[in-house]
C-alpha cells in the first residue's frame, strides 16, 4: 500500500487483496467473484472475504479489481 493508498476497510481478510473506503458497494465484486468478496451490510461496503489461493482465484480477483467502478479493490506489491 502506498502513502496515497486510502484507508482499508477494517473487514478485510489478511493479505494481499483488500478493498478500501472509496468503496460505494455497487455490488460489481460480489457478483464476479463472490466467493472472495463480501457485504457489511452496516456500514454499506464490500470487503475482501477471504484471499485467493490459486491462479483461477486470483484471476477471479483481478476482474472483480478491473470492473471495480470506485477502483476500491486494491493489492499490496
Amino acid at each position: 500500500m502506498t502513502l496515497q493508498d486510502p484507508a482499508r476497510v477494517p473487514d478485510n481478510d489478511t493479505g494481499r487483496f483488500f478493498v478500501n473506503v472509496e468503496c460505494t458497494d455497487c455490488d460489481t465484486c460480489r457478483c464476479i467473484a463472490p466467493d472472495f468478496f463480501a457485504r457489511n451490510d452496516e456500514a454499506g461496503y464490500s470487503y475482501v472475504l477471504r484471499q485467493p489461493e490459486t491462479e483461477d482465484d486470483e484471476d477471479a480477483v483481478y476482474e472483480a479489481m478491473d470492473c471495480c467502478p470506485a477502483d476500491a479493490i486494491c493489492e499490496d506489491e
